[in-house]
C-alpha cells in the first residue's frame, strides 16, 4: 500500500530525493505518523527522520542538517529531500506509517535513536517495499 521511488545512485556529497505514496488507501486516523528507516548490507534497519500528524519531525542524529522530511498533509506524499550525502548513508530506504498516539510516540523514539526498531517491527503498521540509494565515494 505504501510505494517509494526516487531511489538511485548520486556521488558522495550528492543530492537525491525519495517519495512515498499510497497505492491505494488515504490515512484517516486523526493521530498518524509516517517516516523513513533505512537498512544497509549486514546492519539493522535504523529510523532517519519522521514526522506526524501534529506537524513534529524528528531526526536521527546521523542525517540531522543535511536531510528533510516533508508531507503537506494526509493525501499527499512524503518526501524525504537527502543533501550531502556520504557513502555511509547507502542503504535501501523504507517508507513506514503508523497509527495512533502511542505507536507515533515510538516512532519518534526510534528515530531519534533512543530504542531500536522491534522484532518484529509491531510498532509500524505499514512499510513500503524500498528503494535503493546508492553513494559512491
Amino acid at each position: 500500500q505504501l510505494m517509494e521511488s526516487g531511489g538511485g545512485s548520486v556521488q558522495n556529497g550528492g543530492s537525491l530525493r525519495v517519495s512515498c505514496a499510497w497505492s491505494e488507501y488515504t490515512l484517516t486516523s486523526q493521530w498518524y505518523c509516517m517516516g523513513w528507516f533505512r537498512q544497509a548490507p549486514g546492519k539493522k534497519r535504523e529510523g532517519v527522520a519522521a514526522i506526524d500528524s501534529d506537524g513534529i519531525i524528528t531526526y536521527a542524529e546521523s542525517v540531522k542538517g543535511r536531510f528533510t522530511i516533508s508531507k503537506e498533509n494526509v493525501k499527499t506524499p512524503l518526501y524525504l529531500h537527502m543533501n550531502g550525502l556520504k557513502p555511509d548513508d547507502a542503504a535501501v530506504y523504507y517508507c513506514a506509517a503508523a497509527v495512533g498516539l502511542s505507536s507515533c510516540h515510538i516512532l519518534h523514539t526510534v528515530v531519534r535513536g533512543a530504542r531500536d526498531l522491534g522484532e518484529p517491527p509491531l510498532e509500524i503498521d505499514y512499510w513500503g517495499q524500498g528503494t535503493q540509494v546508492a553513494v559512491s565515494s
